[in-house]
């Protein structure tokens, strides 16, 4: 064999006897114990990032190592092949979004094969391929006939430039992120799925405490964000009576503003409400007043969601209308309020500043009264400046309150709460933050929704027989407007119940989801005759999912409900999708910049840069090193730079690294190493060119040693050397090497990686640290070592570690290093026949001692007092008395 390490000559040979021995192709095989381990898909988004190799590597190792086990593994792949970056590159290059999608899966593939992944290619799937989703055009069909899928007006922000809807972050200080264009609220007609009517199970499976939880294998900070994103809240619904009528001469809303509180116990301290932008209130008022009009149109400017109002500076104006309160029929003031959602609840708000911090915020602003209606011992309320305990509904009676003072908070809601049935104005309600999710988007290069036009039958569902509709792949989007509306072809149809001319639906579905169901398509990858069958049945639930944090709710979520779906119309038969999640860390390098003579920003890559240290040693800036091409003409070496410190890689902030330059000067192997060892596997990985070059090292180490004892492995793989008998120095290093082994196994079983790399290395320096002679018995633990070494590191490494495996012989009495067995701990190799204690005297280190491993108490007690340094001490006087920690120390005290 080669005595020099070279990774590009191996990895090569590897990858060509995978794939002409189709190495990784699964099958469904009831003898053997399943194991389904997934990777999030990625985008296709050109190139892939060392956060893809990191999450690949992860699930490449625990695929390995189990099929080591016995198992019959599943580790498939695919690509989310729809969205809006691939529209973005088509206006940007004038190419149609379906080139630059499959040239970037065709080189992103070949990535992925350079990494050696174990990956089963003949499950393959695209999202943007008619085979795939065309199903999702089928089950939005049948979830139309059940009622999940329906059809509502929805407000969306509008791009009067782009003619596009734009996403919630799409929108920039109220303006389109690519033209600038300020933002419209319209409300257009779009299709909805009934997600809030599987809430309380979405809620139960992952409710951290929750008897019927059983996603107990998922992350708490997952199951929390989960949780609290389907929001379940318990309190009283009522309505604030009033007399304000409309242009028609009816009362609004019946007389009636409807409100939603988890603190009915203070509704005694409403001073205000207030209601949303697009409220029926907030619109009577405004077509008489042109300065609440014109603060109406600024709210509807930004973003829709609570997340972004949550930081968005909380503005109001009075409406001039009151309400009267429900139980003491006081007049209370009616704002418009920037921070209230029409979406959610009933589009109004009580406001309670003295117990809610948004409220007293509020009220703060605009001087509005400030009324405390609960009261906690020992403390004393201000209206200088808010305090948690102002909002504990834990704490505290309530005061000021009629009926109510000296209740606590439960019995002060039920009191309220019958005291407003009482006057039909209210009642106990449960209430989910969750919405219903609006899969309808104004893009072309999406899932087609599969209705017809008609101007007679209205919108008409495809027939299942005319399924896929097909999404024409030869538009170039120009940015106006979705292309399919121009498309003559795509648009004329004949109406499938009365034959008259109509046109098709020309939204799109969200891509989330193509992305709901995917992993349960790897299952059945090729029939065209159902969506899921006896392929899902073996595989699902999945064992096994891995991806970033970032997917951590919606993603998840409409998984576990488009499951929750497939289960109820009898597709699958499995209540979750996913048993185990794990949520890599994310992958993190320098970041440099400066500001242009324009005032932008441009990034530098690391390679360009050195730092600059302050006295301690600390990063205080960085300079160019190399002459460097800039907005502002060509930067000479030197140049100051700005250091921002380390953050996710990114192509925008130029901080990535290639895992193909990567791949190209050290080999795959040391890339899946370094990314493995570095850090566990849901810890942030902080990229250090020093640290590769270590774990290249590293392989060259394994592999010299391979190569400097080829001949006697080779020999001693060839002969029966299991018998032969071990030196007390040799068996002590076989305990060794047993102890690193079940540390190993055990690490393995929990996916902590970075101390199974860790272990690894243990055991090649005790290998490389030995004294070896010439006997049988050293020749057959050589043997017996790197048989270990070799199959423990070989899911991180598995190019180098499957060539040694070769070249020194194992593969002939072992078979392939892919199906090896994994190997056992031998219990009797831990058994010591001697060990070593250290010994004291008088509480001092005085040098160790060693005795057989069976001697007893008294036996011990001997030998230390017979010692030369017990003895020389002890000068021929008695010890008082000798202490023994048995397996650690024995003191002798004189």
């Amino acid at each position: 064999m080669n005595d020099i390490y070279t990774a590009r000559d191996i990895e090569r040979g590897a990858h060509a006897h995978w794939r002409d021995t189709d190495a990784y192709r699964v099958s469904e095989d009831g003898s053997r114990p399943k194991f389904y381990a997934c990777s999030m898909l990625p985008y296709p988004s050109g190139k892939l990032h060392m956060g893809h190799v990191r999450n690949y590597t992860i699930n490449d190792m625990l695929t390995r190592q189990l099929r080591m086990k016995g198992m019959n593994v599943l580790m498939p792949m695919g690509w989310d092949a729809f969205g809006l970056p691939a529209e973005n590159a088509a206006l940007k290059n004038r190419v149609p979004p379906a080139q630059w999608t499959y040239d970037n899966i065709a080189y992103m593939k070949q990535q992925m094969q350079a990494m050696g992944l174990a990956i089963d290619w003949s499950r393959e799937v695209a999202t943007c391929d008619p085979s795939y989703y065309r199903w999702n055009q089928w089950l939005f069909l049948k979830m139309l006939e059940k009622g999940i899928a329906y059809r509502k007006t929805q407000v969306v922000n509008w791009d009067p430039v782009d003619q596009t809807v734009l996403a919630n972050e799409q929108v920039i200080d109220g303006r389109g992120w690519r033209t600038g264009a300020p933002v419209e609220k319209r409300e257009i007609p779009g299709y909805y799925l009934n997600i809030t009517a599987y809430a309380p199970e979405l809620l139960d499976h992952v409710q951290i405490g929750n008897e019927r939880a059983t996603l107990t294998g998922w992350p708490d900070k997952v199951r929390l964000m989960q949780e609290n994103w389907i929001g379940k809240s318990e309190g009283v619904r009522f309505a604030f009576p009033h007399e304000i009528r409309g242009s028609d001469g009816e009362l609004i809303q019946d007389g009636r503003m409807w409100v939603f509180t988890t603190r009915a116990d203070t509704i005694m301290g409403v001073t205000f409400c207030a209601v949303a932008p697009e409220h029926p209130l907030a619109a009577h008022a405004a077509a008489s007043s042109p300065k609440l009009a014109a603060f109406i149109e600024h709210c509807k400017k930004g973003g829709t969601t609570e997340a972004e109002l949550a930081l968005k500076e909380k503005e109001g104006q009075p409406t001039g209308l009151h309400v009267r309160h429900p139980l003491t029929g006081a007049p209370i003031e009616v704002w418009v309020g920037n921070y209230v959602l029409m979406g959610y609840g009933d589009g109004a708000v009580m406001g309670v500043p003295a117990h809610d911090e948004r409220d007293f915020a509020f009220a703060k602003k605009y001087g509005l009264k400030i009324q405390p209606v609960v009261a906690v011992e020992g403390e004393t309320f201000s209206t200088d400046a808010w305090a948690d305990w102002y909002g504990d509904k834990q704490r505290g009676v309530c005061i000021d309150s009629g009926e109510l003072d000296g209740l606590g908070h439960k019995a002060a809601v039920d009191k309220v709460a019958s005291m407003l049935s009482a006057r039909n104005l209210g009642e106990k309600k449960t209430t989910w933050r969750l919405r219903d999710w609006g899969i309808s988007r104004q893009r072309y290069w999406g899932t087609p929704i599969p209705i017809i036009h008609c101007d007679s039958c209205g919108p008409v569902p495809v027939p299942e027989k005319d399924l896929p509709v097909v999404l024409p792949q030869d538009l170039v989007p120009d940015g106006s407007g979705n292309p399919l509306a121009k498309c003559e072809a795509f648009l004329n149809v004949a109406c499938p119940r009365c034959g008259q001319p109509s046109r098709r639906e020309t939204d799109t579905m969200d891509t989330f989801v193509d992305s709901s169901w995917y992993f349960m398509r790897y299952c059945d990858p090729k029939n065209d005759q159902a969506m899921v069958a006896d392929g899902a049945k073996y595989w699902m639930p999945m064992d096994q999912y891995i991806g970033g944090i970032e997917h951590a709710i919606l993603h998840l979520l409409y998984a576990r409900f488009w499951t929750k779906v497939m289960r109820d119309m009898g597709l699958v038969s499995v209540d979750e999708p996913f048993t185990r999640l794990l949520t890599q860390g994310m992958v993190l390098n320098h970041i440099y910049s400066r500001k242009t003579a324009k005032g932008a920003k441009e990034y530098f890559w690391p390679h360009d840069v050195e730092h600059v240290h302050d006295a301690a040693g600390k990063i205080i800036g960085a300079t160019l090193k190399t002459a460097v091409a800039s907005a502002d003409g060509e930067l000479p070496p030197g140049t100051p730079i700005d250091y921002e410190g380390v953050g996710t890689m990114s192509k925008s902030k130029n901080n990535g690294v290639d895992p193909q330059d990567l791949i190209e000067k050290y080999g795959a192997d040391t890339a899946r190493l370094y990314t493995m060892f570095t850090a566990p596997p849901e810890a942030t990985l902080e990229w250090n060119d020093a640290a590769v070059e270590g774990s290249h090292r590293f392989l060259r180490r394994v592999w010299a040693f391979g190569a400097k004892n080829a001949a006697r492995l080779q020999a001693a793989t060839a002969a029966d050397l299991s018998a032969a008998p071990l030196r007390a120095p040799a068996k002590a290093l076989r305990r060794e090497l047993h102890l690193v082994l079940r540390q190993v196994s055990f690490d393995y079983g929990r996916m902590q990686y970075n101390t199974v790399v860790s272990g690894c290395m243990k055991m090649l320096n005790a290998l490389d640290d030995f004294a070896w002679d010439d006997s049988d018995g050293d020749s057959a633990l050589l043997c017996e070592g790197v048989s270990l070494l070799l199959r423990l590191l070989y899911p991180a490494c598995p190019h180098l570690t499957w060539q040694l495996w070769r070249d020194l012989g194992y593969s002939a009495p072992l078979g392939d290093l892919l199906d090896a067995a994994w190997p056992e701990v031998d219990e009797a190799a831990l058994v010591q026949d001697e060990i070593e204690l250290v010994l004291q005297i008088n509480g001092k280190l005085r040098g160790s001692l060693t005795v057989a491993a069976s001697l007893d108490k008294a036996g011990i007690e001997a030998a230390a007092l017979a010692h030369e340094a017990v003895v020389k001490q002890a000068a021929g006087q008695s010890a008082k008395k000798v202490v023994v920690v048995p397996g650690r120390l024995v003191n002798v005290v004189l």
